[in-house]
């Protein structure tokens, strides 16, 4: 008859030598504690990323930053005007952030070895008033009016978004439209509406009032909405900007 000799099991090697120091109970305590801390770490970030106030700066690592994440002033400037977006304090940020950026938020603060505060999210105005999905971005600031990207989550703009806000970008876009659409409304007058044979004098004075209407009905809308331009409220805290 062979003898048989037993294979060693690793699993079983590391329970022998791990109960010799410690206890089942000992173990799961300190689980347990484990656990608590990422918790309380959790909370703490969700604290701040809710209740926080602005800073100038935070402690980042010149040596671990990446460059494909920082982003100046003014090039958030440039992108909120253009597709009418806010650049606000996260505490004004209404729709939920997803547990991902806690995640990064935490790796940044491992490897640069600082507690971020200060953070500020890129995202459409409705997002700082209601739910919904659309493309917001989560900042830090670096100092000197840099920022460092985070992490984005949603889903991206749409393709015409930026076309869509062209108007609503500056006072004088939305002039040019009212004016184009005035002139081509002015256009769609039958001829001999209001004489046999429509001049150009006509024809002008004729866009003149429809431009007056349209100029009329959009300075009416835009008082009763509070609504303003993207150049003055990519940073505006107030709802009804």
């Amino acid at each position: 008859m062979k003898l048989r000799i037993p294979r060693t099991d690793i699993k079983q090697q590391l329970l022998k030598s791990r109960n010799k120091k410690i206890s089942e109970d000992e173990i799961m305590e300190k689980v347990f504690s484990i656990f608590s801390e990422t918790d309380k770490k959790d909370d703490f970030i969700k604290t701040e990323l809710c209740n926080g106030g602005s800073v100038m700066q935070n402690n980042f690592d010149p040596d671990e930053l990446e460059t494909g994440r920082v982003f100046h002033i003014d090039d958030i400037y440039h992108i909120c005007v253009n597709y009418r977006l806010r650049f606000l304090d996260s505490r004004f940020f209404k729709a939920e952030i997803p547990y991902e950026a806690l995640m990064e938020i935490k790796k940044l603060e491992r490897i640069h070895q600082t507690e971020l505060k200060g953070f500020k999210i890129i995202a459409p105005s409705k997002l700082f008033k209601l739910e919904n999905a659309d493309d917001p971005l989560l900042f830090a600031p670096i100092g000197n009016q840099y920022y460092y990207l985070i992490h984005k989550w949603g889903n991206d703009l749409h393709p015409f978004r930026k076309m869509i806000m062209w108007p609503f970008k500056t006072l004088e876009n939305f002039v040019l439209l009212l004016l184009a659409t005035s002139f081509l409304t002015a256009l769609l007058v039958p001829d001999g509406l209001f004489s046999p044979q429509q001049s150009t004098t006509q024809f002008f004075m004729v866009f003149f009032f429809i431009f007056k209407w349209f100029a009329g009905l959009s300075i009416f809308y835009g008082f009763k909405m509070g609504k303003n331009f993207s150049t003055e409220i990519w940073n505006s805290k107030f709802y009804n900007a």
